[in-house]
């Protein structure tokens, strides 16, 4: 007998068609037999050792969340409520070019220190790997040798490559250089990476030229793998931004998927239709386009990243060596304040749209939740803390945001930074805001087309064959929720409150979340770039 029947669930299988009524069997990890409209029909109804009443329920297949920075989190925290509660079964993580492998010992140091704010100095944490693929084995044993709390998948961080095979300086790699930056993304592709991700408003990523760019991207589409950057600009001259990595990536013949693919800034208010028009035409040509998007207004970053990248070449402690200097801290905030830093996309800043979400030296706690007065302060807080407060930056548009996720390529991205005393809520209620707030209350998307967004878009964009869609033979990766209540429960004071109206989540058919409480389940394994979508191989010598 098989292990699970769902019962009479309102099915929203992910494809965008009507939802349907049905029982759902599963057995083994999967998804073995849908029976529609079961007690209606009057047949001989599925049975299982457990039965589970849906009524009332949707069910939808498990959400992926396309822009995670879980990279450690997931080691360090086996309940991982923050993505679990939200009926998320699958993170995108090693985003916006700079994460945990692959490294050698001065490199996990120095991008140790680069993220601290987005993960902290993972001082609680153990790495024992080096490549690609060892940290896709450490996901896999987890806690224990149990696993994680969730599915993860990883992209190559070309900002941590560059910083392996180049170092901090902003110059063109050498031949030499790129042969190794080659291998490296080659070697971590056929480790199991599904692409790779650049971060071209951070250090040192952001050093690179587009024909570098556009060579480790061949590299990627030969394995079958998609193109993740975080692009030069989401301010001043975020069209042109846009544009260069559509050029780059079809001269490259690699997939793209654009990463928090907001317009932001005063410079970009209800610009969205434009760039929405630049992507159709791009799609119209053929181009595989898609990108994804988070349901609020503000960003999240690290305060360093919006220095200038000048002051930010040859590492931390060079970054900290110049914050330190009263000449160079006061050429560094001349370029902030009145030029534009490109840290800061281009556009002069503006101090009080600067939110401190989050430090890492205990004495500077009364700063969080405080809006920056100026660039004296920033520059206390970025040697205080050592380079470590993260921020929000208030600098977003609510009508770009609502046309994006209408579009047709758009797949929902968390964005997530869950280190800091007051994150942004996204981390925690992406998923319940786009089916409560947006869905049901604004009808900017139907039930069916936002569960689309959520689950079969960006299981299509990962090559996964058996994710994405309620289906017999898929992974049962599911969640069950309640269209009428679920709602996000985080908010810009209370960022950590879990969201309601999601009682149950099942990774391979094991209950993660039942009856609106984290079980002790650890279902979650690295999800590997599927072999069978692999291209023909080239070389990556020369």
């Amino acid at each position: 007998m098989e292990e699970l029947v769902i019962r009479d669930a309102d099915v929203v299988d992910g494809s965008g068609a009507p939802s349907y009524r049905a029982d759902v069997v599963v057995d083994g990890g999967r998804i073995v037999s849908i029976v529609q409209e079961a007690a209606a029909a009057g047949c001989q109804r599925p049975k299982a050792r457990r039965e589970l009443d849906a009524e009332g329920l949707v069910l939808s297949p498990g959400f992926i969340d396309m822009h995670a920075h879980s990279d450690l989190a997931l080691l360090r925290d086996p309940d991982h409520s923050a993505k679990a509660a939200q009926g998320v079964t699958l993170e995108v993580i090693g985003q916006d070019g700079l994460s945990y492998a692959p490294v050698d010992d001065r490199t996990l140091a120095e991008v140790r220190r680069a993220i601290a704010g987005w993960n902290g100095h993972g001082d609680d944490v153990d790495f024992d790997w080096r490549s690609v693929g060892e940290y896709l084995d450490r996901l896999d044993h987890g806690f224990d040798g149990r696993g994680i709390a969730v599915n993860a998948a990883y992209l190559i961080p070309q900002g941590t490559v560059r910083m392996l095979a180049v170092g901090w300086e902003d110059r063109e790699a050498t031949p030499r250089e790129l042969d190794r930056m080659r291998q490296l993304v080659a070697e971590g592709m056929e480790q199991g990476a599904v692409g790779m991700s650049s971060g071209l408003t951070y250090t040192p990523g952001m050093y690179a030229k587009n024909a570098e760019l556009t060579e480790l991207c061949r590299v990627v589409a030969s394995y079958g793998g998609y193109y993740c950057p975080h692009h030069r600009s989401y301010g001043a001259g975020a069209l042109e931004a846009y544009e260069e990595m559509v050029e780059l990536t079809r001269e490259a013949g690699c997939p793209l998927h654009l990463a928090h693919a907001t317009m932001n800034f005063g410079v970009n208010e209800g610009r969205a239709p434009e760039l929405l028009a630049l992507l159709d035409e791009a799609l119209a040509t053929g181009a595989d386009i898609s990108l994804d998007t988070y349901p609020y207004t503000p960003g999240c970053t690290t305060l360093v990243a919006m220095l200038p990248s000048w002051a930010t070449e040859g590492g931390p402690e060079e970054i900290l060596s110049r914050l330190a200097d009263d000449g160079t801290a006061e050429r560094i905030r001349h370029h902030v304040e009145v030029i534009g830093s490109d840290g800061c996309h281009g556009v002069p800043m503006e101090w009080d749209t600067i939110e401190i979400a989050g430090v890492e030296n205990p004495e500077l706690a009364e700063y969080v939740g405080r809006r920056l007065d100026g660039w004296t302060t920033a520059r206390h807080l970025l040697l205080a803390d050592r380079l470590a407060p993260s921020i929000l930056q208030h600098v977003g548009h609510e009508e770009n945001v609502r046309r994006i996720m209408r579009h047709r390529v758009h797949t929902g991205g968390s964005d997530g930074i869950l280190q800091g005393a007051k994150p942004h809520p996204r981390a925690y209620g992406t998923f319940p805001e786009y089916l409560g707030r947006y869905t049901r209350e604004l009808g900017i998307l139907s039930l069916e087309e936002c569960v689309a967004h959520l689950t079969s878009r960006p299981a299509a964009r990962l090559r996964l064959p058996d994710r994405g869609l309620v289906r017999e033979g898929h992974r049962a990766d599911l969640v069950l929720f309640d269209p009428r209540t679920v709602a996000a429960g985080s908010t810009f004071d209370e960022p950590r409150r879990l969201p309601t109206g999601i009682p149950h989540v099942l990774i391979d058919g094991r209950f993660v979340m039942e009856d609106g409480h984290r079980t002790d389940e650890l279902a979650g394994r690295a999800v590997r770039r599927t072999t069978a979508w692999a291209g023909r191989r080239h070389s990556h010598s020369g």
